[in-house]
């Protein structure tokens, strides 16, 4: 690889590297890396927050490197008995798998499954006895883990910890044992477990792996980072027209940020477009079209990026019924209850809040009244998108 290709694939997107020189040294050498990626299935679905790091593996992959997935179901039964961790539920075998099928669809919308080897942790895990498990424990002190930071905030806090919590930075060290990684990937959230992954590993003898650290991508709030649970998420297994659709809500200060991290749109136009935002030459309207054309391509093709688009601007832009508007059920009942049984809200509290707030427009006219009741071939339109024709 030439100095400047390394430069782009160690730079762009990239929060962190430990350490990027013997990364470099690495990547000049020409061997075959081993890049470990982990998941855990007790959440499977992945949004456009995954993405970055997603990217980043395909392009070592497409250079020949060899990306191993570890679906940590071992983990995923075990789960957080105590109940203090509401990120880490018991599953049973039968979830874990389901889960990890969806996630590995999501998985592969980005990367090659073929040129992916797909590891179960509890190849190794499933085999270990109360004796290796302690003498894994014996490698660590507890002081060392309370120096993470959410361990430490919790422990100056008076906060329980389980030990099971302890434990898992450890068993994630170890996953890089097993595998040999030369390389883990992940958000700067992981930066502690990834760096007991290459203590772990230096102590049995192997090369320490490389922590390849992505930033944390920022939700369509604008505030606070990509995910589901915040409802600030962008899903890669989203229709293109919901893709789309949200994409154009992104805060405009956003932008750069995504069309590095998730597009493979060159440095040097994205150094003109932030001139030209800057200079107030670029109309952030076209940058998101630009954006959301990029994302649709990638998870699906050009022909669903631009049908997208087209179904946008008439939609939205020009306010035009869809041609393809979905039925819904017969209008009886409340406007709010209609809502509710047509999916259009989650809850009679959520279809309350929308009409209240005046997101609900019946055959182009806003409604507020919760009770507002409306005869059939009425269409219903709730925010910017969503369409539905009462029957």
């Amino acid at each position: 690889m030439s100095s400047q290709d390394i430069s782009y694939l160690l730079k762009r997107g990239v929060a962190e590297i430990i350490i990027e020189e013997e990364m470099a040294q690495l990547l000049r050498s020409g061997k075959k890396l081993r890049l470990k990626e982990g998941f855990d299935p007790s959440f499977p679905d992945i949004h456009l927050g995954h993405m970055v790091a997603l990217r980043k593996l395909r392009q070592f992959q497409e250079l020949g490197h060899q990306i191993v997935l570890i679906v940590a179901d071992w983990t995923a039964q075990i789960g957080d008995p105590s109940g203090m961790s509401a990120t880490r539920p018991m599953l049973t075998i039968e979830q874990v798998k389901a889960n990890a099928e969806t996630y590995m669809q999501q998985f592969f919308k980005i990367v090659d499954k073929e040129k992916t080897e797909i590891r179960w942790q509890s190849e190794w895990f499933g085999k270990f006895t109360l004796t290796e498990v302690i003498q894994l424990t014996s490698k660590f002190t507890v002081a060392q883990f309370l120096a993470r930071d959410d361990f430490s905030a919790r422990y100056k806090a008076e906060r329980p910890i389980a030990l099971t919590e302890l434990l898992y930075p450890l068993l994630q060290a170890y996953d890089s044992v097993a595998i040999e990684a030369d390389v883990e990937f992940g958000g700067t959230d992981q930066k502690f477990n990834f760096l007991v992954g290459r203590e772990l590993q230096s102590m049995m003898g192997q090369t320490p792996q490389q922590c390849f650290m992505v930033p944390m991508l920022v939700g369509t709030d604008g505030s606070q980072k990509m995910s589901k649970s915040l409802g600030n998420y962008i899903g890669v297994t989203e229709s293109p027209d919901t893709i789309y659709g949200k994409v154009m809500s992104i805060p405009d200060s956003l932008l750069l940020n995504y069309l590095e991290l998730i597009t493979d749109v060159p440095d040097d136009e994205l150094a003109g477009f932030k001139k030209g935002l800057e200079n107030n030459n670029i109309n952030p309207m076209e940058l998101k079209k630009r954006l959301a054309r990029e994302i649709i391509a990638q998870l699906y093709d050009q022909k669903a990026a631009t049908e997208a688009e087209g179904h946008f601007e008439r939609t939205v832009q020009r306010k035009e019924v869809p041609a393809d508007i979905s039925l819904g059920t017969k209008s009886v009942g409340t406007l709010q209850d209609y809502l509710v049984k047509n999916h259009l809200a989650k809850s009679r509290s959520e279809a309350r809040r929308l009409i209240e707030q005046g997101a609900v427009y019946l055959d182009g006219k806003r409604v507020t009244d919760l009770n507002f009741t409306f005869p059939k071939d009425t269409i219903i339109r709730v925010g910017k998108r969503r369409y539905i024709k009462s029957t």
